[in-house]
């Protein structure tokens, strides 16, 4: 390893962290009207619309597949009521995981200061090792495709990561 223990900002490796709270949530197939919390989002997304109906899964599935900030706002405002205590259950997390290197301060990665949104490779690799043990985790960012139909629109998203 070459600076495992460096401390530097995991940007969009974040939402792995975030989609495993939403995934232990055991809330998976619930639906979501997509709340006011959502028009912070900047950066990329799923472009989900207020009041539009989608399900926590298919929320994790923009998130993942997409890297979507707007999907990781309305994860966070539905599991933990806002972005703050949603942050706090991902460091508590963190901590559980053996991740001491780690510190979040957002559910998507997004810094355009130095916020204290920090990790190391070693602790990113903690967690990733940890997801992979989760079979939703692995259908989700193992998908090419994923089409969801919404009361507002359908769409269809491919995996920008390579697969």
């Amino acid at each position: 390893a070459k600076n495992p223990d460096k401390q530097l900002r995991p940007a969009s490796i974040t939402k792995i962290m975030t989609a495993i709270i939403a995934i232990e949530s055991n809330k998976l197939d619930d639906i979501i009207t997509v709340d006011q919390s959502i028009l912070k989002s900047y950066g990329s997304g799923i472009y989900i619309q207020v009041g539009e109906e989608i399900s926590l899964r298919d929320l994790v599935y923009g998130l993942m597949l997409r890297s979507g900030n707007d999907a990781a706002l309305m994860i966070s405002s539905y599991i933990s009521g806002s972005e703050k205590d949603f942050v706090k259950r991902m460091n508590e997390k963190a901590k559980e995981l053996g991740m001491n290197n780690t510190t979040f301060v957002n559910s998507s990665g997004l810094d355009n200061t130095d916020s204290g949104n920090y990790s190391t490779a070693y602790d990113m690799g903690l967690l990733m090792s940890y997801a992979m043990k989760n079979n939703d985790f692995r259908t989700i960012t193992g998908t090419k495709k994923h089409i969801v139909k919404t009361n507002y629109k359908t769409y269809s998203w491919t995996n920008k990561n390579k697969i």
